[in-house]
């Protein structure tokens, strides 16, 4: 690749086009008509019980695998979802997680409610959804919670990519306002990037070394658990607190560390 070719595809990305896509459906076009040829020919031979209707190309698809069993979201969504089934807490509390993922996993064998910056409108059984950017306090809600997660989110906080109000710090006062929310002995599953250089992606997310993460939670809470998703994709679960690798967020460029912790009395 060319020097320019890095910058070239930065600039694709600002106005949202993904060059890799791009590239895989030029690639698809052959098959895509070789098919059709085919398939037009069998049809004019058949009963035409389906009628051959408007074209709806599909380049990619080929190329990509059948379904992806590996990732930050993947593990995630799964670890989380078991402790929590584990542990069958009265009530469970999410701030910002995935709603495809997490939220549906949960939602299989307790209620769950959402607490998100944005609206979502669903009328899914077991679900229940409420408005609130959590870089505010919610004092009606403060130490009541036996259980709440945070997963893939925080590093959005103040940053304004999901409409929430610009704030260099937001990061930590989402911490505090959803440390509060937390019961003594209660649970907080929390997830975020992380790396061995802490950084921010404007306006995409902040990305935290483990240390950064630690200090976070030192005040309040115990660490009765460390998870990670390295640089492939694999899930490193359960390590203590204390593990070698924390100090140096396990060597990672781009990773998943997610935290169990439990508030202090």
């Amino acid at each position: 690749m060319s020097r320019l070719s890095k910058p070239f595809r930065t600039v694709l990305q600002f106005v949202g086009i993904d060059w890799t896509k791009v590239k895989r459906s030029i690639r698809g076009w052959g098959p895509y008509w070789t098919n059709y040829r085919v398939f037009k020919r069998q049809y004019r031979a058949s009963s035409r019980e389906f009628p051959l209707s408007n074209l709806s190309p599909y380049l990619t698809d080929r190329y990509e695998p059948g379904g992806t069993a590996s990732g930050a979201y993947f593990h995630q969504d799964l670890l989380v979802a078991r402790k929590i089934l584990q542990r069958r807490p009265a009530r469970h509390v999410d701030i910002g997680s995935r709603v495809d993922g997490f939220v549906a996993h949960v939602s299989l064998f307790m209620p769950i409610e959402v607490l998100d910056v944005r609206a979502i409108d669903s009328q899914v059984p077991n679900m229940t959804f409420r408005q609130a950017d959590l870089m505010k306090p919610l004092p009606e809600l403060e130490g009541r919670l036996e259980s709440v997660s945070c997963l893939h989110a925080l590093e959005h906080f103040g940053l304004g990519r999901y409409g929430d109000p610009i704030d260099y710090d937001g990061h930590m006062k989402g911490f505090d306002a959803m440390a509060k929310l937390v019961a003594p002995g209660g649970i907080f599953y929390l997830s975020v990037p992380i790396s061995a250089k802490q950084r921010v992606e404007f306006d995409g997310q902040r990305v935290f070394a483990m240390p950064t993460l630690m200090r976070m939670a030192a005040a309040q809470f115990d660490v009765l658990s460390v998870s990670y998703v390295d640089d492939a994709g694999r899930l490193h679960a359960d390590l203590p607190a204390t593990h070698a690798g924390v100090g140096q967020t396990f060597g990672l460029k781009y990773g998943c560390g997610i935290l169990e912790l439990q508030k202090r009395a």
